[in-house]
Formats: C-alpha cells, structure tokens, sequence
C-alpha cells in the first residue's frame, strides 16, 4: 500500500519479502536503495552491525506496528528497541503518536540524550482509490452476518463481541452469522478460539462461521458480504480490518483505540450493552455513517502520505 503510493509521487519503492536475516544483504545489494523498511521486530539487532558494514549509507527503519499492551507480549521488544540505536544508521517508526511518546520513555532509561530523528513516527497509509459506495444487502431472510476477523488474539477481545452479536440479534429476532479468522490464533488466542466456539456449539439458533487467512483481495470480497464489521478491541494502533471494512462501504463498530473512526461508533469493549448500542447506531446511521467514516479514513491517509513523504524528501 505504502510503495504504491510512494512511486505514484516519484519516490521509487519496492516491496520484498526476505525470507530470513541472511537474505537482506542480497536485496539490499540488489536494488542499492537509500532507506530500507524493516516492517516490525523481526531482524536480530546483531544482524545491524554486519548491514550497517556492507552498506553503510543505507538508512535502516524498524517499523512498530502496535501499541505498548500489545507489543509487550512480545519478550525481545524492549531489549531490541534498546539494542537497535546502538548502531548510528538505526531508526524506529511507530505507526501510532502514542507509541512514539513511549519509545523516547523507553530509550531515555539507557540513554542520557536520543537525537529526535532516530525516532520517526510514520503512521499506516490507506489506498483511498478502492473506497466503494453504501449498499445495504437486502436479504431474503432474518440473516444477519457480522464479521470480527483479523487473528485470535486475547487483546482482540473476540469473545465479548461474540456474546454482544448474539444478544442484538436476539433483539433484532434474527440470525446470527458470527463470522471470524479460525486459523490464525496468536498470543495465547487458543482458550479465545475454544469458548467462541463453544459459545456456538450448542446454539439452536446462531452460527459460527470460520475462514482461513486469505489474500487482501479475497479478504474484501468476503468483507464485502458482510452486514456489519466489529473491531471493538483492547489495544490497537490502526487496524486495517476496520479500514477494509469503510473501504467496501460497510457499517463497523470499533473501540476507541481505533481514534480514526467516527466517535459515536466507539464502543466500551468490556461492556455487551454499549457493543450493542454502537451496533444499532452504525445500522441505524446506515449511508451516512459509512461516507462519515470514509471521509475521516481519507483525512487520515492523506496526512499519513505527507508524513513519509516529508520523511523520504527532506
């Protein structure tokens, strides 16, 4: 998403996968760039001191993509972080303002004095060319399908929305088609995934629906078949589930840590009546919720550009 953008205004970018550490150097070699973006905390900190001596004009950025409660379920990520700068052509680019303030608390407790450039904040950026129109889907039946994906995690906090799903369709006297991501369970997600499925296994009414991981643009279609999304977590930075669903035109109900969506779709993730509230007030709310939504996701993409651009052009 983010090299699309880049090379529509001039900046070349290409993306690749490397399969491991060892492969970088052969990339690196390959394409000769001036910067290169290491999308989360993947490459051991000893593996910068040989970069950094074969290539020692690269600029090398480690991109953080979460928020501190989530990324502290991750045991090397402070020792990295604090590891990284020891090697002068390291940066770190959270993708949220939040985790930015966090990571110069973080480097302060090592450090007498961090240069503010070694810090980038560098937000997630959103293609806005793909956002469809609002099209509610006239079903034939009391259907309701309502999609949580993204991985089982315990910060995802999948349970409670499932419990909320089935209690507005209780009230709404249809039914429920809860539809998630049952192969990708991460963080200790397993007794997460048992009781969803649980929950549903005895139902004589409301259904359970898993999906595999699949590609993004499979994933739209499917998000595209949706009535209604949820993303009502404990602990985001962006969420591009969310940001699939405006995409595709679809009502979502979200937390306030997903501070780009419309506030009056924030709902209290520990609480089943403000989840179902927010779930009538985004059905309700209809075509304008959506256009709300996907003006604030164009707001919010287009500043994020600007802020890589300013990065990579001055």
């Amino acid at each position: 998403m983010v090299v699309d953008m880049l090379n529509s205004v001039g900046i070349e970018s290409v993306l690749e996968i490397a399969i491991d550490n060892n492969c970088i150097d052969r990339l690196v070699t390959q394409h000769k760039p001036s910067h290169v973006f290491i999308e989360a905390y993947w490459v051991v900190p000893e593996k910068f001191e040989i970069l950094a001596k074969l290539h020692p004009t690269v600029k090398w950025v480690v991109r953080m993509h979460s928020e501190i409660p989530f990324w502290a379920t991750e045991g090397v990520a402070v020792e990295w972080t604090l590891r990284y700068l020891d090697f002068p052509n390291v940066y770190i680019a959270p993708n949220s303002k939040a985790a930015y303030n966090d990571i110069h608390t973080i480097l302060s407790t090592k450090y007498v004095h961090v240069d503010n450039s070694r810090v980038i904040y560098l937000p997630n950026y959103y293609p806005i060319n793909v956002l469809k129109p609002y099209k509610k889907i006239e079903r034939c039946n009391d259907e309701l399908h309502v999609g949580c994906f993204g991985a089982i995690r315990p910060l995802k906090n999948q349970l409670i929305q499932a419990i909320a799903a089935i209690r507005y369709a209780n009230i709404k006297d249809k039914t429920l088609y809860f539809h998630i991501n049952g192969t990708r369970v991460e963080g200790n997600g397993q007794p997460v995934l048992k009781n969803i499925r649980k929950l549903f296994e005895t139902s004589r009414k409301h259904r359970l629906v898993e999906h595999s991981w699949m590609p993004h643009q499979d994933f739209l279609d499917l998000v595209d078949s949706m009535d209604l999304g949820m993303q009502v977590s404990f602990s985001e930075s962006f969420n591009i589930v969310a940001a699939d669903f405006v995409a595709m035109g679809k009502p979502v109900v979200v937390s306030s840590e997903i501070d780009w969506v419309a506030k009056r779709f924030f709902a209290d993730n520990t609480n089943t009546i403000s989840i179902m509230k927010a779930m009538y007030r985004a059905e309700a709310l209809g075509a304008t919720g959506v256009y709300l939504n996907r003006y604030l996701l164009e707001t919010y993409s287009e500043k994020s550009s600007e802020y890589w651009i300013d990065y990579l052009t001055y």
